[in-house]
């Protein structure tokens, strides 16, 4: 088994995940690959920024919304977080042992951490890391945020926390849900915590890693045709300029939203966006197929729950 460890030089979002996805398709190692964004709110794949992002004031500091390609809910990126990404052979990918790597670099400064409900992970039980998946044809990809030294105020400017969420999770506001690493231990700072990051990852899988030169990745054409899609208004903000989400409801698989457009003469749907935070991405491609093109009156049939409480918001 080979390593190779990659930190970014870049605080542009576009260009990260850019490399991010390139190493997906074309890594031959296991990769810890590590970056920071300036200023960048992160959504789903399959959110509306709308409901997610105060996407006007965001702008106007100069801010970046970014759309990943794997599930789950919006997360706020400064130049006080650490992004990272996991990029493993699906042979060998093992989401245990890379939440490990997390671990075992976070507690090395003295702290506990535990996983939590849907992919968090979190020290002395407020959440500092989100995770986030997706499969690639020769690699998987477990990726994630830490919060170090973010500042909470733009948190809770940008983002858009759905009351019927907070209610359900019990808490107060999207601040009160998350900590900064460094209010529970000063040393944790973006640049301390590299080389943790670096030896735990070498200790989980017994091997020394190779560090590979980012500016060496972003010559590459692939590379930059990526950022250029992922910094397009058609992949950040797809339709959703134009629709108005019509229905919504929280279930315990997580948020979903519906904006229709219906032929009424004829009584069938005719486009269906679905926004969600829900990981099972697969759902919401056959929750949308079976919808466009359907009556507006007859319910399609389906054996799946998360396809059924998306049904029952239409019919």
């Amino acid at each position: 088994m080979e390593l190779q460890f990659i930190v970014s030089n870049q605080t542009n979002p576009y260009w990260n995940i850019a490399v991010e996805n390139y190493l997906v398709e074309h890594a031959e190692r296991v990769t810890l690959y590590l970056w920071k964004n300036r200023r960048t709110v992160v959504i789903g794949q399959n959110q509306n920024p709308y409901s997610e992002v105060n996407v006007e004031a965001l702008e106007a500091d100069g801010g970046y919304l970014m759309r990943r390609k794997t599930g789950g809910g919006a997360v706020y990126h400064d130049d006080g977080n650490l992004n990272f990404s996991f990029v493993v052979p699906k042979a060998i990918y093992d989401q245990q042992r890379q939440f490990g790597v997390i671990q075992r670099a976070v507690e090395s400064f003295g702290l506990h951490t535990e996983l939590s409900g849907r992919n968090d992970i979190l020290a002395e039980g407020r959440k500092f890391s989100g995770n986030a998946f997706s499969k690639g044809r020769i690699n998987d990809l477990h990726h994630g945020t830490l919060l170090i030294k973010g500042d909470m105020s733009d948190l809770a400017r940008y983002l858009k926390p759905k009351p019927a969420k907070l209610q359900k999770h019990g808490v107060a506001s999207v601040r009160s849900r998350v900590v900064n690493l460094a209010e529970l231990n000063a040393g944790i700072t973006p640049e301390s915590i590299v080389p943790r990051l670096r030896a735990a990852f070498e200790v989980e899988y017994g091997v020394v890693a190779t560090e590979i030169p980012f500016d060496s990745i972003i010559q590459q054409p692939a590379v930059r045709a990526l950022h250029d899609m992922f910094a397009s208004d058609e992949w950040k903000y797809g339709r959703w300029r134009t629709f108005t989400a019509q229905r919504s409801a929280q279930f315990d698989w997580g948020g979903v939203e519906l904006a229709l457009t219906v032929d009424e003469a004829r009584g069938i749907i005719t486009d269906v966006q679905i926004a969600s935070d829900a990981l099972d991405l697969a759902a919401l491609d056959e929750a949308r197929r079976l919808l466009i093109g359907a009556s507006t009156q007859q319910r399609p049939q389906t054996g799946s729950a998360v396809i059924n409480d998306i049904l029952s918001l239409v019919y």
